[in-house]
């Protein structure tokens, strides 16, 4: 008997078969529909039933909804709840259809047989609600014309009663706080027959955040509504509500959870008839979306039947499940698409994040049959072994599900025309078959989705058999392929009769047994200590960068600069989730060891992303055990082959570069701490802001974005630290402070700004002086007296134990108490009164005066001092005051003044106030600076 391929029985639709779908149409979305804006297959009526497999749980629910309307009982609130690309959306869609009444019964496909088993002679048109709560926002209202609707009730009532039925609810609308249940009553029993339609509630009821009011209500009012609801819904007997809820691994994290929890609270106690779809029922919803028909039922049954046959023949080498005679059946239900598809895109697949189980399987199967078509593909049946993973499409829609690493796998080792399965397919014995490509292609369909952290890897060998072989064809040349293919592939792996595709070479097995070895403790924590110090290169403003350290060793002192505190793996940082990084840095902020830290102010901290910090972990472990492998190689325990050689040392190369991408990658939060002044107390507070993985220098990225968010000033504004002043020290007739004391505060405490260094404090103040607006300054004081006074001039500021900052007033007060009296003028000689008008005195000639010595012009001046190193502020202020203003004030005069300092130590100087000292020299602008 001869058996027709697949694509001379079944025909696709025009859209598959062009090409021409958009993967958009395969995601039904209600809003759209009922906006009028739906592509025709959902939004027409006829097509949408044409297109729609009426699975079991669609039919029940269906006829509980005709029932509803009909006024024959059925169930008033039903809640739909299923796990991701479950179909809930789908059948919400049926419902709007059937419920609109836009066309006769008769029209639509499968739906009189259910209007008809309800015993309802006639369906009544209902009024429909939609109400999707991705559309809806909790803080912007919905305008309807002059109406704008705050609330769900508020949009409710328009949608079901338009301007009558909104002002049943407006005061409860524009109040924010639910209508009561009367009032629901009254408006449902006014729009009935009715049906609303709730999707997406847990999205809507997210944006609430807890003990805050918005114009749509508090989370409260809005609980309060759905009970109300669902409550006065029951009281309408043609009135009838579904409402959609995601199952709790999709509901999201943090607020997701609470809201679903609360809803299923409300929503528990009422009868669930909805049945999700199931796998079988898939086969007919894929065939009825993806093919137009099939031409030759005939053919169909006699190819399935010569499958059914063939595996009862070959039933050793076949799943046990082909033996029996539901698996006729089953074919018979997916034709032309094979069953094991089916099979390993819902129990391997739609585990991957992202892939929805019914939607995604259309998105990649209408890829598949495309291409297939285009390409006169010639198999019984579309198999495992017939992905066309050659075409572009089909392999960059398989890997939008997969992680990054899986291109060269499949270049070399699965399909294309330089592949190694190609390869071997160039032999007459597998090329007849295309053994080699279509092994690869299944393994991969079996395999790829569980490479990663699954317990039980890949795909046993009688499923890879199940997915290549046809009728008349021998199995056992498959099983010699697959033989070959051990030996030629780089990525396959193979054991206990299992196989699978990994993006790693098969030495792979050999790491993964080796990472089990390694501890926390011991081995990864000082690997990612030394990864982390090697990321943080050198920085401009930091005086210290502390990788994983403990608070004991984290200095407390002034210093040149903020200090830098990389927390550990375990003190990771999440938004909206409870973080262990604000405990761990509070650990340090608070304490130095044993004994409270002082100079809180200097601290930063870096913290590890909660999402990817397990990653990371598990890449050290990786490079460690490649390391191993290779150490073990170089000492010659361990005996490879050169190609393996290579990988090892490869992948350990690798290893370590992705080792320090992905320390990039998780150390990415930036945590600031401060305080501010609740009822008096000082309040802790973190914030924390993302810093850009993709810099070259990540402490030079850490340096810009505490410069951007202001959490570390380089350059600070005089009228700013006059603030400072105003609001922290003169208060209480306080007229001065120390200014070293205003420096040291801002080192500790948490609510006055962070400075890089004590010289952005020194010009703050210099710059301040220039004026009489801000502040005024002394080097230091004697009884009343300000020494080195400046207030409206420049001055050389020096801040010690005797520096001073004088409030304003004070300063102005003190300049002109102190401002110098002018000298009197001089005036004519008078001598014993003979020059006085009218003595009639005749006046004397002067006696010379004696002769004179010229003496030659001195022009230059040296004096030298030896200054108290205790009191060499004061002193030196003075010396200007006394000495160097003399010269200064005259005209033409230049001065040049020399400093040199010599210290002496008997036990010598430690590194740190080496570099401290050349530091502060280098900024200083010092001449010579040695150490000897």
């Amino acid at each position: 008997m001869t058996i027709k391929p697949w694509r001379e029985i079944a025909v696709p639709h025009q859209d598959v078969l062009k090409g021409t779908f958009q993967e958009s149409e395969f995601a039904a979305d209600i809003s759209q529909v009922h906006q009028g804006k739906a592509s025709p297959e959902y939004q027409d009526p006829s097509q949408f039933f044409a297109r729609t497999y009426i699975t079991e749980g669609m039919a029940l629910l269906l006829d509980s909804v005709v029932k509803r309307l009909g006024g024959q009982g059925g169930d008033p609130v039903i809640q739909l709840q299923t796990a991701f690309g479950g179909g809930k959306t789908h059948t919400m869609l049926a419902v709007y259809h059937l419920a609109k009444g836009e066309r006769p019964v008769s029209e639509l496909n499968g739906i009189s047989v259910i209007v008809d088993a309800a015993g309802v002679t006639e369906l009544p048109k209902a009024r429909v609600a939609v109400i999707d709560g991705i559309n809806f926002s909790v803080s912007e209202p919905k305008p309807h014309g002059a109406i704008r609707c705050h609330t769900l009730w508020g949009e409710l009532a328009w949608q079901l009663g338009g301007e009558s039925g909104y002002e049943l609810v407006r005061a409860a609308d524009e109040s924010g706080t639910s209508p009561d249940k009367d009032t629901i009553i009254v408006l449902l029993s006014q729009a009935a027959p009715c049906v609303i339609l709730m999707d997406e509630l847990v999205a809507y009821y997210r944006q609430f955040q807890e003990g805050r009011s918005y114009p749509a209500g508090t989370f409260e009012t809005n609980m309060t509504f759905i009970q109300a609801l669902t409550e006065g819904i029951k009281s309408v007997p043609k009135a009838i509500m579904l409402a959609s809820l995601p199952d709790s691994h999709n509901a999201g994290e943090g607020r997701g959870q609470v809201v679903l929890a609360e809803l299923e609270n409300y929503f528990r106690r009422l009868h669930k008839i909805w049945k999700p779809v199931s796998k079988d029922e898939a086969f007919s919803i894929v065939r009825r979306r993806l093919f137009d028909r099939i031409d030759d039922q005939l053919s169909m049954d006699d190819v399935c039947r010569a499958f059914a046959d063939f595996y009862i023949a070959n039933k050793t080498e076949l799943p046990n499940e082909t033996q029996e005679g539901r698996y006729l059946d089953r074919m018979k239900q997916a034709y032309p698409i094979h069953p094991e598809i089916f099979d390993r895109l819902y129990e391997d697949w739609s585990t991957l994040a992202g892939f929805q189980r019914t939607r995604g399987v259309l998105q990649l199967l209408a890829q598949i049959v495309h291409r297939l078509w285009k390409d006169g593909n010639s198999d019984l049946m579309i198999m495992p072994g017939s992905l066309p993973l050659y075409d572009a499409t089909v392999r960059n829609k398989c890997l939008d599900f997969l992680p990054q690493g899986w291109d060269p796998v499949i270049d070399q080792d699965i399909d294309g025309e330089h592949s190694r399965p190609a390869d071997l397919d160039k032999q007459p014995l597998f090329g007849k078959i295309q053994a080699g490509r279509r092994l690869t292609r299944t393994v991969f369909l079996g395999s790829a989705p569980g490479s990663a952290g699954k317990m039980t890897k890949g795909l046993e060998s009688e499923h890879i058999l199940l997915g290549v072989a046809q009728p008349e064809q021998a199995i056992g040349h498959y099983k010699d392929a697959l033989k070959r293919l051990l030996d030629k592939l780089n990525y396959i792996n193979h054991e206990n009769s299992r196989f699978w595709f990994d993006i790693t070479p098969n030495l792979r097995r050999e790491m993964e047994t080796r990472k089990q070895r390694f501890t926390e403790r011991d081995d990864v924590i000082p690997l990612l200590k030394d990864r982390v110090n090697r990321v943080m290169a050198k920085g401009h403003v930091f005086a210290g960068i502390h990788v994983f350290t403990a608070s004991v060793d984290v200095p407390d002192e002034y210093g040149v600069g903020p200090r830098l505190v990389v927390l550990a793996p375990n003190a990771a940082f999440s938004k909206g989730a409870s973080n262990t990084a604000f405990a761990a840095a509070e650990e340090i902020l608070r304490n130095r060891g044993d004994q409270p830290r002082q100079k809180q102010n200097r601290l930063l901290f870096l913290a590890p992303d909660y999402d990817v910090v397990s990653r990371l972990r598990e890449q050290a472990r990786s490079y460690l055990a490649w390391a191993s492998i290779v150490s073990d190689i170089e000492a010659e325990k361990l005996v490879l082959d050169t190609i393996q050689v290579k990988q090892a040392k490869k992948q350990k190369d690798d290893a370590d570069q992705s080792l320090l991408r992905m320390v990039r990658d998780t150390y990415k939060w930036l945590i600031c701490p401060s305080e501010e002044f609740v009822k008096g107390k000082p309040t802790l507070n973190w914030e924390a802001v993302a810093v850009s993985t993709a810099s070259s220098n990540l402490v030079q990225e850490i340096e810009n974005k505490l410069r951007e968010e202001e959490w570390l000033i380089t350059d600070w504004s005089p009228v700013h630290l006059m603030n400072i002043l105003k609001q922290w020290y003169f208060k209480d007739g306080m007229q001065e402070i120390s200014a070293l004391k205003v420096w040291q505060d801002t080192n500790c405490y948490l609510y006055l700004p962070r400075l890089v260094n004590s010289q952005v404090f020194d010009r703050a103040i210099s710059q301040g002086l220039e004026t009489e607006d801000f502040f005024g300054y002394a080097s230091g004081k004697d009884g009343d007296n300000y020494l080195g006074f400046a207030f409206g001039r420049n001055a050389l500021v020096t801040i010690d134990d005797s520096a001073l900052l004088i409030e304003k007033e004070a300063a102005l007060q003190y300049k002109e108490r102190t401002k110098p009296k002018p000298a009197p003028q001089p005036g004519p000689v008078v001598l014993g009164g003979i020059n006085e008008p009218g003595s009639g005195a005749k006046p004397q000639p002067e006696p010379p005066l004696p002769p004179t010595t010229v003496h030659a012009a001195k022009k230059q001046f040296y004096g030298t001092i030896n200054l108290d190193p205790i009191k060499a502020k004061m002193d030196f202020a003075t010396i200007v005051d006394e000495v160097v203003q003399q010269f200064t004030a005259k005209i033409g005069v230049n001065v040049e003044i020399s400093i040199e300092i010599r210290a002496t130590s008997r036990d010598g100087f430690d590194e740190t106030v080496q570099r401290t000292i050349k530091e502060n020299c280098n900024v200083l602008k010092f001449g010579n600076v040695e150490f000897e």
